[in-house]
C-alpha cells in the first residue's frame, strides 16, 4: 500500500488499519518501507492528472460544487488515449531513472518534458 503525504493518512488509527490490512507492505515514513525520494514525482496522478485537470476545469470557472463535479467529469472524458500513452511512457522513464540513481537526485529536465 502506498499513500500520499496527507496527515490524515498517518494518524495512529489509519496506520494501524494499514499495517493490519497490508502487513509489511506500507510505504510511509511510519511504515514498513521507506518512503522513496521524489515519490510524488513518480505517480501519474501527481505529476500529470491533478495539474492537467486544474488547468482545464477552472477555465470555465465553475461556481457550484455540482458544476465543478460536472466539469471534472467532462474534462476526464476528453483525455485522449495518445495522451495516456505519453503519460505512461513518462512514468516508465521516471521509474527507470529513479532505479538507475538508486533513489538519489533525478535530473530536473525529466520533470519538464
Amino acid at each position: 500500500f502506498q499513500r500520499d503525504s496527507a496527515t490524515c493518512h498517518t494518524s495512529c488509527e489509519t496506520m494501524a488499519i494499514l499495517h493490519e490490512t497490508f502487513p509489511g507492505l506500507v510505504s510511509s515514513r511510519l511504515g514498513d518501507q521507506n518512503w522513496p525520494p521524489k515519490w510524488c514525482d513518480l505517480t501519474p496522478l501527481d505529476f500529470f492528472l491533478w495539474g492537467f485537470l486544474k488547468l482545464k476545469v477552472y477555465v470555465n470557472k465553475p461556481t457550484t460544487t455540482q458544476a465543478l463535479k460536472e466539469e471534472i467529469r467532462c474534462c476526464i472524458t476528453e483525455i485522449q488515449p495518445q495522451l495516456c500513452q505519453t503519460v505512461i511512457e513518462n512514468f516508465v522513464k521516471r521509474t527507470q531513472m529513479c532505479q538507475q540513481n538508486r533513489g538519489g537526485h533525478l535530473p530536473d529536465v525529466l520533470f519538464h518534458t
